[in-house]
């Protein structure tokens, strides 16, 4: 039995069930604790995390497990625990307030409001005592607790002017709206340089540790050197996905990719596994075997996959979110080897493995081993004067047995609450994967997975969803991100399916957003008003924030704007919906220069804009038995098209419109729906395409 128990074991996220024992007297966000702060004029303490991160556990075990601390907490303050993956939109809020506090920001996140949910004071990690040029924890609370009792006209005007600061930050739109000076390929090639001005060369990627994957800049230099040719866009793609694949930031048992690296190399992960990161990779990785058709490429997407199989799918059909970096208290322990461990496991083949990915008895991690791939099947077989395929043999099997015998220890710990936007990045991601290799497994994932969204998450509306799903119960209304990355999916399951039933849902999601979300709360679903066109994060009923906020930088997932103006041009072209198209250049010409200038942070935006600059193939195939012709469109790299598939014209398509039906299938190439004279392979659709 526990000693404590508090208002969050009555939650479904993991990381609120973590804490719902700590002596802390927790609650939920909502009106009981809301309302209670009011009622005893006492600060909001809020403190964000996730269930996956490490200093979250760390600050728990230190100081909210401690009866002393909580003490102090649950005398002076109302005390809120937020799960970030469940209100991204309040962690947005207060994240903006810290980092303008502080000039940085992270997890978890300790931010202190006024009873009317207006912050004051913040930070991220506080240890129990003065450590690393930071108070402790009970300093802070002991001095917050103080000047709010002594001082309280100093921290109104405080939580003024970090709420104005809040607002001020939704005021964008460095162009004026309409501007077209930035539509041009001289300004793609200004982001393909200040792109390559931050390029680590020898290790791939780009910028300094610690080392995300960045995967909207590498899927930019692909689609670039496709456009222009240019080599080096392609070399520093191909690199930075290649020691990715070869480093420890890919699980080389198990497969799939941790959230980022520590170092250069990509050596030393921080383990966590997150849903929306492997999504991402796979996604822009099917973009580099199309264009590559490296088989290393296809292997590491199969592997991938197989891992969100075997770990992270709800038998339902669903995603969970993430697994834990830490097990056992220590982080790594579930996926680091020790020398003798290896040798005993693989026995004859040992030496081979080890060899092969840089095992030693001195370790690297500790005195453990992350495997790591230093060279290539090819040169290495080469040195060690043995064939590639006995290589390859030693490697699979040896693989499939530290997986086996990997089983069998302490699991990290799984987050297993299901969200409706990751879920729909991985549902395109498994649609590009089936674009690239055809293989149908991939495609039946996705359009099952789908049949679980629509489902599962409903909202009454037959457009209106929730954001996360557990226990067979769906909660929070869905955030812009989530609509934004189901529509993208939507689209991408109608190309690779042509079932245009996914194109129409689409549709009519696109215009409940537009309905709901737009910064000008007048827009229809036809049009839009005088202000720029972006979105705000959060659907204009949702009362329990301090302001709606509009996020347009990239960040780990791609900004639900840019998605939105990404939805908005290439619907426009399914539906010949010219309004649309009109405010995606709108929404793209207000951001201006920002995107070409900062495309680090801007890089879906930038990938748009070349799209719109060299413009969208439009590619139907109709007649008889048109399958075979799609898959081998899709295989191709096609990076900037739509593309719809049917034994029979329709109407309801202008894409559809006119063309053959009754006969063997065509392909028609199209830009503003004028067509070239059909052809009957892909080889001679490729060559219509070329300049």
């Amino acid at each position: 039995m526990h000693s404590f128990t508090n208002k969050l074991i009555y939650e479904s996220s993991p990381y609120l069930l973590q804490h719902a024992h700590n002596p802390v007297n927790w609650y939920p966000w909502g009106d009981e604790a809301l309302t209670l702060a009011k009622k005893e004029n006492k600060p909001l303490l809020v403190s964000i995390g996730y269930s996956s991160c490490h200093w979250c556990h760390v600050m728990e075990r230190e100081s909210f497990e401690d009866p002393d601390t909580a003490k102090i907490m649950n005398e002076n303050f109302v005390n809120i625990k937020i799960d970030r993956e469940e209100r991204p939109d309040l962690d947005h809020i207060y994240m903006d307030a810290v980092q303008a506090m502080t000039g940085s920001g992270g997890w978890p996140l300790n931010v202190f409001l006024t009873p009317d949910q207006k912050p004051f004071y913040g930070g991220t990690y506080f240890p129990p005592r003065r450590a690393f040029n930071r108070p402790s924890w009970l300093e802070i609370l002991l001095g917050i607790s103080q000047a709010f009792r002594e001082r309280r006209n100093e921290i109104d005007a405080q939580s003024e002017n970090l709420t104005g600061h809040i607002l001020k930050s939704n005021s964008f739109g460095l162009n004026e709206p309409g501007s077209t000076d930035v539509f041009t390929k001289e300004k793609m090639d200004e982001a393909f340089e200040n792109i390559m001005n931050s390029a680590d060369r020898q290790w791939g990627g780009f910028g300094l540790t610690p080392k995300f994957p960045q995967t909207f800049i590498i899927r930019f230099l692909l689609r670039y050197h496709h456009v222009t040719g240019n080599k080096e866009a392609l070399n520093q793609a191909l690199l930075s996905i290649d020691k990715m694949v070869d480093g420890g930031i890919y699980d080389q048992v198990g497969g799939g990719f941790a959230r980022y690296s520590t170092d250069t190399e990509w050596l030393v992960p921080h383990f966590e596994k997150m849903l929306y990161d492997n999504a991402l990779i796979i996604a822009v990785m099917s973009e580099a075997y199309q264009l590559t058709k490296k088989e290393r490429y296809r292997k590491v997407i199969g592997e991938t996959i197989q891992f969100i199989q075997r770990e992270m799918k709800h038998p339902d059909g669903g995603f969970y979110s993430a697994l834990d970096a830490d097990s056992e208290g220590e982080e790594g322990k579930f996926y680091v080897w020790d020398y003798r461990e290896v040798r005993e496991i693989l026995k004859e083949d040992a030496e081979i493995f080890c060899s092969f990915f840089a095992i030693t008895p001195k370790g690297n991690f500790g005195n453990k081993n992350i495997l790591w791939r230093k060279k290539s099947e090819e040169i290495f077989s080469e040195e060690k004067k043995t064939s590639k395929d006995v290589l390859g043999k030693i490697i699979h099997e040896g693989k499939e047995k530290l997986l086996h015998e990997r089983s069998k220890r302490i699991r990290p710990l799984l987050d297993d609450k299901v969200l409706l936007g990751w879920n729909a990045l991985m549902n395109a991601a498994l649609g590009k994967a089936f674009a690239a290799t055809g293989i149908e497994e991939y495609r039946q994932l996705a359009k099952d997975n789908m049949q679980f969204l629509l489902k599962s998450f409903a909202a009454g509306n037959p457009s209106e969803f929730y954001h996360t799903w557990k226990n067979k119960l769906a909660k929070h209304p869905a955030f812009l991100d989530d609509y934004a990355y189901l529509i993208q999916a939507l689209i991408l399951l109608q190309e690779v399916t042509g079932e245009t039933d996914y194109l129409t849902r689409a549709n009519e999601i696109t215009r409940f957003v537009i309905e709901n979300f737009s910064e000008d709360e007048s827009m229809s679903p036809e049009g839009f008003g005088s202000q720029a066109g972006f979105f705000f994060y959060t659907h204009r009923n949702q009362h329990d924030v301090i302001i709606r906020k509009k996020e347009i930088y990239d960040g780990a997932q791609p900004s639900g704007n840019a998605v939105m103006a990404d939805n908005l041009y290439h619907l426009s072209l399914y539906f010949d919906n010219s309004v649309w198209k009109e405010r995606a250049h709108t929404i793209l010409s207000a951001l201006g220069k920002a995107v070409t200038r900062y495309p680090a942070s801007f890089g879906v935006w930038a990938g748009l804009l070349l799209e719109m600059v060299i413009g969208t193939d439009e590619i139907a195939i109709v007649g008889l038995n048109p399958d075979s012709l799609q898959k081998q469109v899709l295989k191709a790299y096609i990076p900037h098209k739509i593309l719809m598939c049917s034994e029979r014209q329709s109407s309801q398509f202008p894409l559809l419109t006119d063309k053959n039906e009754g006969s063997q299938a065509l392909i028609y190439l199209c830009r503003n729906y004028t067509c070239l004279k059909p052809v009957t392979t892909v080889k001679d659709l490729l060559t219509l395409r070329r300049p």
